[in-house]
């Protein structure tokens, strides 16, 4: 089959590899849809990733499909079922695992290589992250509940409030399934205002269909903190999403904040990079600065739901299908922000 290996930085190349074949307890999905994502194009431009993989590698890890092989003693899914798998999966055994917080797993399961025409799906996975997708669901749409789970996890732990005032910084994919996620109240009800801080006109263009109350080019805005501060009677946001991985957007975010505001340090930031942090304004406005990595199989199936409830235009994040062999191409375009998000589909 093809199938796209990272052998490096910016280092990517179609290969005719073997099929996949299930070992017990797995299976083997026929790849409808792949999307691109936003940790797609950091792995391919570093050339790796500290937790998801290490080149050489099959690459890729969002996707949707139907069953093309199962392995000794799956009984609950068949050869032909549509369905969406998650990356990863946690051990349910560690430290971590025993406390619910999953996504801090010690032995968290990673899959890649769903840029290809099949992929398998380890055990663990198919335990406890391989839904089924409903029949009136398009693929493409589909294999965008790994982002959205991060994202709705990312919610979960934000402190976020009905009526809350919120600053998201980022317009890329991951920032505008946040606004889509707020707008729409998931899990603590509607903020008063979504105010989105990005670097395309387009890409806030969107932002304000999804739900954005307010949208601003970066570039445009001289102090962005005074600006916020301006918004928001001279206080500052009530959360604050970091949604970009760049140190010095981490240091913005946290000066945009109200006392007694949440950081929400999301955007995964190269590694062993640093950041200032004041320490009289952290402790006396006493900011909370939370980290949060990846997600956990409850937000997995609500993502799903979410998706499948149409209750926001998810679609807009799709800017292309493509085949397969334009995939150096896609990651090109992402690089370039003239795309969101690509369906790949072999």
């Amino acid at each position: 089959m093809l199938a796209a290996v990272l052998y490096g930085q910016e280092d990517l190349k179609l290969e005719t590899v073997p099929d996949p074949e299930p070992a017990a307890g797995e299976v083997v999905i026929q790849v409808k849809a792949a999307t691109t994502c936003g940790t797609d194009l950091k792995v391919w431009r570093r050339g790796g990733h500290a937790r998801m993989l290490k080149p050489p590698t099959l690459f890729g890890h969002e996707v949707a499909g139907t069953i093309a092989a199962v392995g000794e003693g799956v009984t609950q899914w068949q050869v032909g079922d549509r369905i969406v798998a998650n990356n990863s999966a946690p051990c349910g055994q560690c430290f971590f695992c025993q406390r619910q917080e999953f996504s801090l797993c010690q032995n968290l399961l990673f899959n890649n290589g769903t840029f290809a025409e099949r992929v398998k799906i380890p055990a663990p996975i198919v335990a406890q992250n391989l839904l089924p997708i409903p029949d009136e669901l398009p693929f493409a749409l589909a294999a965008m509940t790994e982002p959205l789970a991060c994202v709705l996890h990312g919610i979960a732990r934000s402190n976020a409030r009905p009526g809350n005032r919120i600053v998201l910084l980022g317009d890329g994919a991951i920032g505008l399934l946040f606004v889509a996620a707020l707008a729409a109240g998931y899990r603590v009800g509607q903020p008063s205002e979504i105010i989105v801080l990005g670097g395309s006109p387009q890409r806030l263009a969107i932002a304000e269909q999804l739900g954005a109350t307010q949208t601003f080019l970066h570039r445009e805005v001289a102090d962005i903190p005074a600006l916020i501060w301006s918004l928001t009677e001279g206080w500052g946001a009530d959360i604050v999403i970091e949604a970009t991985g760049v140190p010095s957007a981490w240091e913005l975010a946290i000066a945009c904040g109200r006392p007694g505001s949440t950081i929400n340090l999301f955007g995964g930031c190269p590694k062993n990079t640093t950041i200032a942090v004041n320490t009289e304004q952290l402790h006396y406005n006493e900011l909370t600065l939370k980290g949060v990595f990846h997600n956990t199989p409850e937000f997995v199936r609500a993502a799903l739901q979410f998706i499948h409830s149409g209750i926001a235009p998810l679609e807009l994040l799709i800017s292309d299908h493509r085949p397969l062999d334009q995939l150096g191409q896609a990651l090109a375009d992402m690089r370039d922000r003239k795309v969101i998000k690509v369906a790949m589909e072999p």
